[in-house]
């Protein structure tokens, strides 16, 4: 048992001595404590997490006990600069040095961009800058945010068709003041992307007694078809306390109305340029029925009508001509009225003579070759 304890000793106190990683507090220093417009000084930094993106900015009306007392609005935030600190969490980076929009006394104030929030601040003199004292620091009931700010809330399909995004920013204040605070009045500003945010004054309705500390849930609401990458930013007496960061997911519905407009819209006004042109032409009169054929110009019936003529066939056998002239008379029909052998290109006068039927018979073995015709004369 000896052995073993001397064993888990030997373990446990190189562990217990050696410090916790991430334990170290941000730090930065700069190569000048002062410089004039135009210039640049060598920002350094160490303690950050590792791979961490970070901006460092110029700001007024600030020292590092208070912090930047106006926020970002105070900064010279078209000068500032970001960087990015190694696997160690150290940076060092060139910043130019520009006079912020509030006097001195001034800082290098250096904060994450993603991620858990943490900053530090260096103090810096802006050569030729104005300088003014600071404002009085507030007596009695003082607000501070104890824990991390959050967005409570979802978005539902109403969302997905332009409505407006909405979440509740929910947080944990004390009061570290020697007085109560009732009913605080706390401004939530909300920005896209590098532009400036938008502020909006909220009224908290409770009392945080001195030492105490309450959850408190404000509402934020974007505008309609809102999206990208938002942040969600909360002051108190001209104090930041707290900036959270908001994705908001593009609105595909209404992307899908538009491509559906798109498509019914000129189809639509295809339909209706069709039916007013099929409204507006001329129509041709007609009418319906045994008399509804259309008007134009109808050709006369012609009927011709040729006469039907039998050739009796012609036999070798030797027979009396009047037995052949009763045989083919009786065979042969009558012929029709004479008006109905009349052609429509003969005139009744010169109207072809047709003999008759019973006066053809086939060749005697005696007569010409060349039957003579009979007709009237």
């Amino acid at each position: 048992m000896t052995v073993l304890a001397a064993v888990l000793a030997l373990l446990v106190l190189p562990l217990a001595g050696a410090p916790a990683a991430g334990a170290e507090k941000p730090s930065v220093k700069l190569s000048k404590s002062q410089a004039g417009t135009g210039g640049s000084i060598t920002v350094t930094g160490s303690g950050w997490r590792p791979k961490t993106l970070l901006m460092m900015l110029i700001c007024g009306q600030s020292v590092p006990s208070r912090g930047v007392i106006g926020g970002t609005n105070s900064c010279a935030n078209a000068d500032g600069r970001a960087v990015t600190t190694d696997a160690k969490g150290d940076f060092s980076k060139e910043l130019p040095v520009a006079e912020p929009p509030e006097p001195c006394p001034c800082v290098v104030h250096v904060a994450t961009v993603t991620g858990e929030k943490a900053e530090a601040d260096a103090i810096f003199m802006v050569a030729g800058h104005s300088v003014e004292p600071l404002p009085e620091e507030e007596s009695g009931g003082r607000l501070s945010v104890l824990t991390d700010t959050r967005l409570d809330g979802s978005s539902g399909l109403l969302t997905s068709f332009g409505a407006p995004p909405s979440r509740t920013l929910v947080f944990t204040v004390g009061n570290v003041g020697t007085a109560a605070v009732k009913d605080p009045v706390f401004q939530v500003g909300t920005s896209h992307g590098v532009f400036a945010p938008t502020w909006e004054e909220q009224q908290w309705r409770g009392t945080v007694e001195p030492g105490k500390k309450a959850q408190i849930e404000l509402p934020v609401e974007l505008a309609a078809g809102a999206h990208g990458d938002y942040t969600v930013s909360l002051k108190y007496g001209g104090k930041m306390l707290a900036e959270q960061p908001w994705g908001v997911g593009r609105p595909w519905g209404v992307t899908l109305f538009w491509i559906l407009l798109a498509v019914v819209v000129p189809a639509a006004v295809f339909r209706i340029g069709m039916a007013v042109v099929d409204r507006l032409r001329p129509r041709r009169p007609y009418r319906r029925g045994g008399s509804g054929r259309r008007r134009g110009l109808r050709l006369p019936e012609l009927t011709l009508r040729m006469p039907r003529l039998s050739m009796p066939s012609a036999t070798k056998t030797s027979t009396a001509p009047e037995s052949r002239t009763t045989s083919t008379s009786a065979s042969t029909p009558t012929p029709a009225p004479a008006s109905t052998r009349t052609l429509p290109w003969f005139t009744p006068d010169s109207d072809p003579v047709i003999p008759a039927a019973g006066q053809l018979s086939a060749p005697q073995e005696n007569s010409p070759t060349t039957p003579t015709r009979k007709g009237n004369t």
